[in-house]
């Protein structure tokens, strides 16, 4: 079986991978935002939302084949957080397949580490997977105010969040471990500098997942990258910012290579 995927609007092709628990249908503020401009292809990841009977494992290659067989070859390709991971594994090891990479709240390494001091604290991912057993729903909704923490609209977001992470189903507490897993032990850092195409590295100042600085110094590491922040944004600035994201995502597509 294949992956879920619906495609909206017109123009230019832009893929949109969500992140951790969530399904592509969180997107719906940024689709809105960007329908005239890009033919946007929304695909769930491996067990998530409606790909959760796909049989394809939640690893980042399988993840990546599996992207590339639904979607068109030379598009743009948008992952947040969790979703990141795979679009810059598909840029690293696919390079004919992308014409640009936008990292949204999203790292190539996530936890701390003795040469990645901007990292999460490891144990904050194994805790989630420890406690997911116990309170599966009280879990899911620490990590969701988690993701919120920061924005100015916090409120706003958290109730957003909250709204879409059960809208195709629960997601199995078994997926939800290996994607905590992916977020814990994930280390693309080397695939930086030899990426072939260009990158935008989108950032919410407020985010307490992913920090600015460590979306910086990520894009240091990568030719014709560039970085943009939202001011006011957390780790889902695309839900209370979409107008301020979606224009940094045009003016950097209208820059990339056909």
């Amino acid at each position: 079986m294949s992956l879920f995927h619906a495609v909206h609007g017109q123009g230019q092709p832009l893929v949109l991978l969500h992140g951790w628990a969530m399904h592509a249908g969180i997107f719906a503020p940024l689709v809105q935002a960007l329908a005239d401009d890009f033919e946007l292809h929304l695909v769930d990841l491996p067990g998530h939302g409606r790909s959760a009977g796909a049989g394809v494992p939640l690893r980042l290659d399988a993840a990546v084949d599996a992207v590339i067989a639904r979607v068109p070859a030379r598009a743009l390709w948008l992952g947040w957080s969790l979703g990141g991971l795979v679009a810059l594994r598909a840029a690293a090891n696919h390079p004919e397949a992308l014409r640009g990479l936008v990292m949204l709240a999203a790292s190539p390494r996530f936890v701390r580490g003795d040469d990645w001091p901007v990292g999460m604290d490891p144990a904050v991912f194994r805790g989630f997977g420890s406690e997911l057993g116990r309170d599966y729903r009280g879990t899911l909704d620490r990590f969701l105010m988690l993701e919120a923490q920061g924005s100015d609209h916090v409120r706003d977001e958290l109730r957003l969040l909250r709204n879409e992470v059960f809208a195709h189903g629960e997601p199995g507490a078994d997926i939800l471990r290996e994607g905590l897993g992916l977020l814990e032990t994930s280390d693309l850092r080397a695939a930086l500098p030899t990426l072939a195409m260009p990158s935008l590295w989108l950032a919410g100042r407020r985010d307490r997942l992913v920090s600015p600085a460590a979306m910086q110094t990520a894009a240091a590491l990568a030719p014709g990258a560039r970085f943009h922040q939202v001011e006011h944004g957390g780790h889902a600035p695309f839900l209370t910012h979409a107008d301020d994201v979606a224009g940094a995502i045009r003016g950097f597509a209208a820059e990339c290579p056909p």
